[in-house]
C-alpha cells in the first residue's frame, strides 16, 4: 500500500485534474444516494481523491466527510478551502471528529478506493465501516473485476499502483461478513479503459438490543 500511496502523491495534481468530468454511472448512483438518504444525512467519504464527488454530494443536499490516506489529495482539498482528514480506514479511528463520540454515519462513500486495499484486509475494513454506519445506513463501492491482483501504470500517475481484482460471488460474500446485508454487487460498469467494474450496494446490519 505504501507504494500506491507514495504513487498517487507524487501525481496527485495531474490524477485531479484528469478526473474532473463524472461518469454517468457514478452520479447516477450518488443520486440514488441522496434520494435513499434525504437532505442533510452524513457521509463518510473513503478516497476523497480530486473531490469531485463530494461536491456534488453536497449540492445535492448530504454532509460529507473529506478523508483521503494520500498526503498529496489531502493537501489539495485543504488547498481549495475544504476540510479533510488523512484517513486509512485500516488502521485510523473512523469516528467523526465533529460531534460527539459514537455518533455514527448515515452512508459510507468509497468509490474506486476500497480497490488497493489488500485481499486479507478488505473484511477488517468493511467491518470497521460498518461500526460508525448507523444500523440501516447504506454503503457504497466499487471495484475492478478479476482475478488475483496486480500492478498497473497508466493515466496520469507515473508510478505502478497496486490493484486487488474481485469477483461479485467473492465480493458478496466478504461484504455480507462484514456486518452488511442486502448485498447487491452489479457487474459490467464499463471504465474508460475497457476493464469492468463492480459496483457494491449494502445496509448496515440492525444491531440486536
Amino acid at each position: 500500500m505504501r507504494e500506491t500511496i507514495e504513487a498517487y502523491d507524487r501525481d496527485a495534481e495531474a490524477y485531479a485534474a484528469r478526473t474532473v468530468a463524472m461518469p454517468d454511472s457514478v452520479r447516477a448512483d450518488m443520486e440514488d444516494l441522496a434520494t435513499r438518504l434525504g437532505p442533510g444525512a452524513r457521509v463518510l467519504e473513503i478516497g476523497s481523491g480530486g473531490g469531485r464527488e463530494a461536491l456534488l454530494m453536497e449540492e445535492l443536499g448530504l454532509a460529507v466527510r473529506r478523508t483521503d490516506v494520500t498526503p498529496g489529495f489531502v493537501d489539495l482539498l485543504r488547498g481549495q478551502g475544504h476540510a479533510c482528514d488523512l484517513l486509512d480506514p485500516l488502521v485510523d479511528d473512523l469516528v467523526p471528529p465533529d460531534g460527539p463520540p459514537g455518533v455514527p454515519y448515515d452512508a459510507v462513500w468509497a468509490n474506486a478506493s476500497l480497490l488497493h486495499v489488500d485481499r486479507r484486509d478488505l473484511p477488517t475494513v468493511l467491518s470497521r465501516l460498518a461500526d460508525v454506519t448507523r444500523p440501516g445506513g447504506l454503503l457504497r463501492a466499487s471495484f475492478k473485476e478479476g482475478d488475483g491482483e496486480g500492478w498497473s501504470t497508466h493515466g496520469t500517475i507515473s508510478a505502478p499502483r497496486h490493484f486487488t481484482y474481485w469477483r461479485a460471488p467473492d465480493l458478496e460474500v466478504v461484504t455480507a461478513g462484514s456486518g452488511w446485508s442486502d448485498v447487491v454487487v452489479r457487474r459490467g460498469l464499463e471504465g474508460d479503459r475497457g476493464e469492468t467494474w463492480l459496483g457494491l450496494s449494502a445496509v448496515r446490519d440492525e444491531v440486536s438490543a
